[in-house]
C-alpha cells in the first residue's frame, strides 16, 4: 500500500492541529482537522479512529477545559490524563456524543434525558383540568408527584416466598435459600437463636402462626432467646429483612452470586396503585383533552407531536411550539417510535447517542466541537439522511463536527475525511488518506477499495430445509403476524427502527423455538475483571502453561489471586468515588495497568510475561500460542471479526456489536441448530462485514439456520430470504410487507427497505 509518509506537518491555524499522536496504536500521527466542517474518520475496526478522535482530540479538550476551574472544583471532576502527542492546538470545547449506554437508573426516561419532560409538565400545570398544581406535581421524581406506593418507579419488587424458603428443610439445614442467610452466617444466627422456632424441624411442619412469624415479623421482641441472640435485638422476618437489606438500597456493589440469587427470589411487576404510570392520583386525574400526562408519555413521539399541534391555546403557544420542535428532533433522528416514558436504561447504544443529540439541538452555543461515535448504528438506511441533516444544522450554527463512521451514506455527506489504517491494532494507527470525500473511493486503502467495489445480490439462493411457523404474533406492536421463517438458510429480517423486527425474532421466534440461541448486544457480565480470555475459557489453560514452564503455582498468573498487584488489587486502575459525579479511574502507578505484581511479572513464557501475552491481539496470539484449546478459541475470535481485541481487554470497554460477536465466538465452539443475531454488523467496516458474511455462509452450509435482524444492506443482499416489517415504526409498523429473495425485493419490492436496496445495488 502506498502511504504518503512524507506528508508535510499541519501548520494552519484554521483547523485542529495534531502532531505526533501516539495514543494506543497511533504511530506518530500528524493531522489537521478543518474547523466548522463535518469530518468523518474511517478505517477498519481497530485502525485507530477512536484513539485519534476520542482519546486524543476530545480527551485533550476536556482536560484543558477542566483545568480552567479552581482546585476545589477540579478535585471533584473526572480527571483526564494528557494524551500521548507532541502537539495538539486550536481546540474548542468538545461535546462527546458516544454510544455509552445510559445507566440503568429507573428514574431516567427518554423524556427526562432529552429535557422534553419539563416542557410537558409545565404545559399540564398551565392548561390541564382539573388543575393539580405547579409543574413539579407532575414529576414522578418529586415527592409531591410520585406514586406513594412505588415511589415513582412504576414497578414494585416482591419477594417470591416459594423461591426463598424450602419447606422440606429445617433452619439448621438451610431452609432460607439465600446466600447471606445460609447456615453459619450472622443473619442465620438471628433466626436459629431467637427461641421462636424449633431449628431442627422442617418449615413445612410449622404452624401458620410460626410461618407468618418467620416470614413477616416486624420488630418482634423474642421472649426467650438463646444467649447468642443480641440482648437488645428485635426479631425481624425473612421477607422484611431481605427487603430492607437489598430492595430499598443500592445493590450495584453486590457480588455476582448474591445478585443472581436476588434475581431468583425477587419478582418485579407494575405497581398496583398507579398501574405503572409512576404518578399519584391527583396528577393522573389532570387531563388535556382526553389524555393524562401518563397517556402522553406512553404515545410514540410521532403521535404525540400531532396531539400537541392540535392544542390551540394562545397563552401556551410558545410552549407548544418548543415542545413540537423538540419532538421533531427525536423524529428526525429516527426515534419517532419511542415514547417519552421509555426507560433510558433500555435504549441501545445507537439510540442513546441520538437521544443525547436531541438534547444538544435545543441549545444555542456555537464554536463547539461535536464528536460522534458511529451515530448511524441501529438506523435504517432510509433514516440516515435525518441524522446527517441534524449534523449539518450543528455545522451551520458554527460548530465543528467529528464523526467516527463506517456507513457510506454518512461518509458521502462529510466535508472532509481522514482514513486510518491500513489494518487493525499494530497494523494500523496511520493516516492512509486525508482530503475531500470525492477522492476516497479512488484511494488504495481498505475503505477506498470497499467504496468502489460493486454491490451484488445473491443469485443462487439455498433451498430451505423446513420452516419455523409463527402464528398470530401480537407482541408489542406486532399486528397478528403469521409468517414462516425458513430453516437451513440465512434470513435477514429488515425494516425501519421500531417496525417490530426484534419483537418478531427475539420475542416470538424464540418462544416458538426455545432451542434457538439468541446472540445479543447486551452486557456480557463478569464486570471489569472479565476479558476475552476469561470469556472464551482460555485463561486457565494459559495460566497452566505459565505455571508448568516456570515450576510455580498457576495462581501466580491470576490477577484475582496471588499474582494480583497489591495496590490496585488486580484491577489495573484505581477508582475514586466522587459521590455525586461518575467514578474516576486512573491507571495504577505501581503495576502500570498490567494488574500483576512484580513476582508474577518475573516469570515468562517464550520470553513474554503474562501481562505481555494478555496485551497481544487475538490475531497476534494465534500466531504465537499453539496450544490447541487456546488456538481454536483465538481462531474463532478472528473469524467473527475481532482479530484486533487483546486477550486482556476489559469487556466493559466493548461496544454492543463487539459483545455480540464475542458471544458468537464462544457459541461456535459447540454450534446450535438455530442462531438469532441482532444487528451483528454494528461497528464493522465494510471489509469486516464481508469477513462476517463468509463466516455466515460457512455456518449455513454446515447445516445451521441463521436469522439476522439487520440494517446493513450488504447482509440483506447476501441473504437467502428476506422478511421485511413495516411499513413504518411503532403503531405504523408491525406488519410483514415483503417475503422473498433479496433479488425479488430489489426488482419488485415496495417500501423503505426495497428502495434502499435498489440504491445500494445501483439498480435505479
Amino acid at each position: 500500500m502506498d502511504i504518503d509518509t512524507a506528508r508535510p506537518r499541519p501548520t494552519s491555524t484554521d483547523g485542529i492541529v495534531v502532531e505526533g499522536a501516539r495514543t494506543h496504536n497511533l504511530r506518530g500521527v500528524d493531522v489537521r482537522v478543518p474547523r466548522n466542517r463535518i469530518t468523518v474518520f474511517t478505517g477498519v475496526s481497530g485502525s485507530g479512529k477512536s484513539s485519534l478522535v476520542f482519546d486524543t482530540i476530545a480527551a485533550e479538550s476536556r482536560r484543558q477545559l477542566n483545568d480552567t476551574h479552581d482546585s476545589f472544583t477540579r478535585n471533584r471532576m473526572p480527571r483526564h490524563g494528557r494524551p500521548d502527542a507532541d502537539r495538539i492546538d486550536n481546540l474548542s470545547v468538545a461535546v462527546v456524543l458516544d454510544q455509552r449506554r445510559p445507566s440503568a437508573n429507573a428514574r431516567s426516561t427518554v423524556g427526562t434525558a432529552t429535557d422534553i419532560a419539563p416542557l410537558v409538565r409545565l404545559l399540564f400545570s398551565r392548561i390541564g383540568e382539573p388543575a393539580a398544581g405547579l409543574s413539579h406535581v407532575f414529576s414522578f421524581n418529586d415527592p409531591r408527584g410520585m406514586c406513594p406506593e412505588c415511589q415513582g418507579l412504576g414497578t414494585v419488587d416482591r419477594v417470591d416466598e416459594e423461591a426463598l424458603i424450602d419447606p422440606d428443610l429445617s433452619l439448621d439445614e438451610g431452609a432460607i435459600r439465600f446466600p447471606t442467610f445460609a447456615p453459619g452466617t450472622w443473619r442465620w444466627k438471628r433466626y436459629v437463636h431467637s427461641g421462636l422456632f424449633d431449628r431442627t424441624r422442617p418449615v413445612r411442619d410449622y404452624t401458620p402462626a410460626e410461618r407468618e412469624l418467620l416470614l413477616h415479623a416486624d420488630g418482634v421482641r423474642a421472649p426467650d432467646p438463646d444467649p447468642e441472640f443480641p440482648k437488645t435485638g428485635l426479631f425481624e422476618g425473612v421477607v422484611p429483612r431481605l427487603t430492607r437489606a437489598y430492595l430499598t438500597s443500592e445493590t450495584r456493589g453486590l457480588p455476582e452470586r448474591v445478585r443472581a440469587e436476588l434475581d431468583r427470589v425477587v419478582s418485579s411487576g407494575p405497581c398496583p396503585a398507579c398501574g405503572g404510570a409512576r404518578l399519584n392520583p391527583a396528577a393522573l386525574a389532570c387531563r388535556i383533552g382526553p389524555h393524562s400526562i401518563a397517556d402522553w408519555c406512553a404515545m410514540p413521539v410521532t403521535e404525540l407531536a400531532g396531539v400537541v399541534r392540535g392544542i390551540d391555546v394562545a397563552r401556551v403557544r410558545p410552549l407548544t411550539a418548543a415542545l413540537v420542535e423538540r419532538l421533531g428532533y427525536l423524529d428526525r433522528v429516527g426515534l419517532g417510535y419511542l415514547g417519552l416514558g421509555r426507560a433510558s436504561g433500555t435504549l441501545s447504544g445507537g439510540e442513546a447517542q441520538r437521544v443525547r443529540l436531541v438534547r444538544q439541538m435545543g441549545g444555542s452555543l456555537t464554536g463547539l466541537t461535536y464528536v460522534f461515535d458511529e451515530p448511524s448504528t441501529g438506523l435504517h438506511p432510509a433514516d440516515v439522511h435525518r441524522l446527517t441533516d441534524l449534523m449539518r444544522r450543528l455545522r451551520d450554527k458554527g460548530n465543528t463536527v467529528l464523526v467516527v463512521e463506517h456507513d457510506p451514506d454518512v461518509i458521502a455527506f462529510a466535508d472532509h475525511v481522514v482514513d486510518m489504517g491500513p489494518g487493525a491494532g499494530r497494523d494500523g494507527g496511520r493516516v492512509v488518506y486525508e482530503g475531500p470525500v470525492s477522492g476516497l473511493p479512488g484511494a488504495d486503502t481498505p475503505t477506498g477499495r470497499y467504496l468502489r467495489s460493486p454491490r451484488t445480490v445473491r443469485g443462487a439462493v439455498r433451498r430451505p430445509t423446513g420452516g419455523i411457523d409463527i402464528h398470530g404474533a401480537r407482541l408489542h406492536n406486532l399486528r397478528d403476524v403469521s409468517v414462516s421463517v425458513p430453516t437451513g438458510v440465512l434470513t435477514a429480517v429488515t425494516g425501519v427502527a421500531g417496525s417490530g423486527k426484534s419483537s418478531l425474532v427475539c420475542g416470538e421466534l424464540l418462544r416458538v423455538r426455545p432451542d434457538a440461541v439468541a446472540v445479543t448486544q447486551g452486557p456480557v457480565g463478569g464486570g471489569s475483571r472479565s476479558t476475552p480470555a476469561t470469556f472464551l475459557g482460555v485463561l486457565d489453560t494459559l495460566r497452566t502453561l505459565f505455571a508448568r514452564r516456570n515450576g510455580v503455582a498457576a495462581s501466580w498468573f491470576s490477577a484475582n489471586s496471588r499474582g494480583a498487584c497489591p495496590t490496585c488489587r488486580g484491577r489495573g486502575v484505581i477508582t475514586t468515588d466522587l459521590a455525586f459525579l461518575d467514578d474516576v479511574e486512573t491507571v495504577c502507578d505501581d503495576c502500570g495497568g498490567t494488574r500483576f505484581n512484580g513476582r508474577a511479572l518475573s516469570y515468562t513464557l517464550d520470553g513474554r510475561t503474562i501481562a505481555e501475552v494478555l496485551a497481544l491481539t487475538a490475531e497476534e496470539a494465534a500466531d504465537i500460542v499453539r496450544e490447541p484449546g487456546i488456538a481454536d478459541a483465538l481462531g474463532r475470535l478472528v473469524r467473527v471479526g475481532l482479530p484486533y481485541l487483546t486477550l486482556g481487554q476489559s469487556l466493559d470497554t466493548l461496544s454492543g456489536g463487539e459483545r455480540q460477536r464475542l458471544r458468537l465466538a464462544r457459541e461456535l465452539a459447540a454450534p446450535a441448530p438455530v442462531y438469532v443475531l441482532d444487528e451483528p454488523t454494528a461497528g464493522l467496516h465494510g471489509t469486516d462485514v464481508d469477513r462476517l458474511l463468509t463466516l455466515f455462509d460457512h455456518m449455513v452450509d454446515a447445516g445451521t439456520t441463521l436469522v439476522v435482524v439487520e440494517h446493513h444492506l450488504d447482509v440483506v443482499a447476501r441473504a437467502d430470504h428476506v422478511i421485511d416489517l413495516g411499513p413504518g415504526a411503532g403503531t405504523h409498523g408491525g406488519r410483514v410487507v415483503f417475503e422473498g429473495t433479496p433479488e425479488r425485493m430489489a426488482r419488485s419490492g415496495t417500501g423503505a427497505t426495497a428502495d434502499a436496496l435498489r440504491r445500494h445495488l445501483d439498480w435505479g
